[in-house]
């Protein structure tokens, strides 16, 4: 389901793409994009899951 931001009477559209940001960023939405930009093999994303742990 993609985000939505309705912009309120009168304000500015800067204002609503902040708020926007805000709330992708609070999903998730742009930390995924970015993780699925390049194709990642299993036993790569397992070793950077044991690198973070430690």
């Amino acid at each position: 389901m993609p985000s939505e931001v309705r912009t309120r009477k009168g304000e500015p559209v800067e204002r609503a793409l902040r708020r926007l940001k805000k709330k992708m960023d609070k999903e998730g939405t742009m930390k995924e994009l970015r993780n699925r930009r390049h194709f990642e093999k299993p036993s790569e994303a397992a070793r950077r899951k044991r690198r973070r742990s430690r």
